[in-house]
């Protein structure tokens, strides 16, 4: 039997129980409102893998119906815990509370989808190793999902037992008042953050606030509005760029005038949502103590201008009923800081490595913080998620939240430079927290993925999933290159690193290789399509244009470093290139289109169609250096 994720114990029976044209679906009178949920969701489980349509009904006491699959409350039992019951009789679940009746309902569902309306009779019980088990989503760097995609996303989350959701938010909600900040995006709306509120909750998915209030306030500092609000003056005058949105933009923490304007969002966002959380993020603040703040900085020390507002904020949320979240990077330098914040604050550890160290986990398990552990699904800055990267950072970091006795984990689905990667993609990644967090019986990585690819992809070759882990390790010149490259050249960034002269993307060996990977990849998929369930098969052509995405990127960034080296540029391939480049792109704008609102994909075009132009010659390669040394030169003629 197989179950994502695994139930703690599982006791076959004897017999067998027979799903009918005629069944019902019987609720416990005290499940009246939300009990309709797990009845519904088990009704669309069972039409979806049987075609039978059960019907929906209220216990009547004394009466039991042999046909009837049973959902009921048991307060012997705990909160997400949740008994199965299949035999010959009948099918009863048994939930300590409503989240534990609709976990119960889930592993029904995931029974039905492997063995149909022929049922083996079971005994399962089951709940979950760590109370909180998250999934946290940018909405903010590149897509802004729709609507419909996000209560996906929250139907996902549900059927592998998933209870928090968060969605990152810089400058995509509505702020009144910010009109010069959100005016180029497409931001969420107070009514849309309303309705997934309320459809989360339905599921047991508590959905929980988080915005940037500190570092990463590229949007909101880049105005001529609240400029002045930033460490470093005039960041209003710079053009728009990827990396100084990831790199700078940390608010003043000296004037006293920042905060003011943080807490008014704040306390405008925290309306929309009925949890008693709140994330302020406070990661990545580089700048701080650089700029205006300096000479504070020099008296106080860079922590304590950090913790002394970060306290501020806290204290504030507090004042209002609600619970702070931070992410903890910058504490884990200093981790008895955090016995200053209220008592209630929730540090959120994160780590993204394969390999990643216990130190930051232990740490502030030792200075007594409340803390949850935030591994990662590895989709940022890359075309295809490292899938196999993230399995094993998510299995490291669910043990180490267990060993420190973390309160939860919240797995982070990041968008730097644009959140490029197939949101579908992200799935695999979604499911090892999912499964790890639950518990500790799991299976090896590729038993694992060939179980998501039936039960989460619909292929009953089991084959999809390493599809994808395999198009992953094909990527040389990726999308976080491809920026690099194109900022150095168009705006002058300097990087620590220029891509084009790293050995890897000039290795045409390995580049042979990961093309010949990929052709034979594309072959073996189209013939798996006629193995995925009708409703699955559009991830065929989806998958086949992420792979068409690394491979053009590959040989763009090939193609290039001929150019930076001065070697013989052959016209028609370049220009054939270009062309691939550009069709290549039409059909990426449709897909994000379909699930995404248009978002930074403008600013993903810019990129797309600059190197275009390099490759045909329609642009001066290495224009910014070139206007630089001109203008250099005329300061040498005038002085002269």
């Amino acid at each position: 039997m197989e179950f994502l994720p695994k139930p703690k114990e599982v006791k076959l029976q004897k017999g067998e129980y027979a799903l009918c044209y005629d069944g019902r679906i019987v609720l416990d009178r005290r499940l009246i409102g939300n009990g309709d949920t797990y009845a519904k969701v088990l009704q669309r489980g069972i039409q979806k893998e049987t075609g039978l349509q059960y019907e929906i009904g209220y216990e009547v006491p004394g009466k039991k119906d042999s046909k009837a699959i049973e959902l009921k409350l048991d307060e012997t039992q705990r909160s997400q815990q949740y008994r199965i019951k299949v035999t010959e009789q009948g099918i009863c679940i048994l939930g300590g509370d409503g989240a534990g009746v609709l976990y119960g309902v889930q592993t029904l569902c995931q029974m039905i989808q492997e063995y149909g309306a022929l049922l083996p009779a079971v005994q399962i019980e089951d709940e979950p190793d760590l109370p909180v088990r998250g999934y946290y989503l940018d909405e903010t760097r590149g897509r802004v999902l729709t609507l419909t995609y996000l209560k996906q996303v929250a139907d996902r989350m549900a059927y592998y037992k998933l209870n928090q959701l968060q969605l990152y938010v810089e400058h995509t909600y509505l702020f009144s008042g910010l009109s010069e900040m959100w005016r180029d995006e497409t931001p969420l709306t107070a009514e849309e953050i309303r309705e997934l509120d309320a459809y989360c909750a339905k599921l047991h998915i508590e959905l929980v606030p988080s915005i940037a209030t500190f570092g990463h306030l590229y949007m909101l500092l880049s105005t001529k509005s609240c400029g002045e609000l930033c460490e470093f003056p005039d960041s209003w005058k710079e053009p728009f760029s990827f990396w100084n949105r990831m790199q700078h933009h940390t608010v003043d923490v000296s004037g006293g005038k920042a905060i003011e304007q943080i807490k008014a969002m704040i306390e405008e966002y925290m309306a929309l949502f009925t949890t008693d959380k709140f994330n302020i993020c406070a990661d990545e603040t580089f700048d701080l103590g650089k700029g205006k703040s300096k000479t504070m900085a020099e008296e106080k020390g860079v922590h304590r201008l950090y913790i002394d507002y970060v306290k501020e904020l806290c204290e504030f949320l507090v004042s209002k009923g609600k619970k702070p979240m931070f992410w903890g990077d910058i504490i884990c330098a200093q981790p008895e800081l955090i016995r200053e914040l209220p008592k209630e604050t929730v540090c959120l550890t994160w780590g993204y490595a394969a390999e990643q160290r216990e130190h930051e986990a232990k740490v502030m398990a030792e200075a007594g913080a409340r803390q949850y552990l935030c591994p990662g699904v590895g989709g940022w800055n890359q075309w295809m998620n490292l899938v196999e990267n993230s399995y094993k950072n998510i299995t490291r970091m669910c043990g180490y939240a267990r060993k420190y006795q973390a309160e939860g984990i919240l797995n982070t689905d990041w968008g730097d430079c644009g959140h490029i990667n197939q949101p579908d993609f992200s799935l695999p990644g979604l499911i090892y927290g999912a499964v790890f967090s639950w518990g500790e019986d799991a299976d090896s990585f590729e038993k694992l993925n060939e179980q998501i690819s039936r039960l989460a992809y619909g292929d009953r070759s089991g084959k999809f999933v390493s599809y994808m882990a395999k198009t992953a390790e094909c990527s040389i010149f990726d999308w976080w290159d491809a920026n690099v490259v194109y900022e150095e050249k168009v705006l002058g960034h300097p990087n620590n690193r220029n891509a084009l002269f790293d050995a890897r993307i000039q290795d045409e060996t390995k580049r042979a290789a990961a093309h010949e990977t990929l052709v034979a990849l594309k072959k073996e998929l189209k013939k798996t399509a006629r193995e995925m369930e009708e409703s699955c098969r559009y991830l065929v052509s989806t998958l086949e244009l992420t792979m068409d995405a690394i491979d053009i990127w590959n040989e763009t960034g090939a193609r290039l470093c001929d150019i930076e080296y001065g070697k013989e540029k052959d016209e028609a391939a370049c220009a054939a290139l270009a062309g691939r480049l550009e069709a290549w792109f039409m059909k990426y704008k449709a897909s994000w289109r379909s699930i995404s609102k248009e978002g930074d994909l403008h600013h993903i075009a810019e990129i797309v169609f600059w190197y275009a132009d390099v490759l045909r010659g329609r642009r001066v390669y290495g224009k910014w250096r070139m206007n630089k040394m001109n203008e250099q030169n005329k300061m040498m003629n005038d002085k002269k």
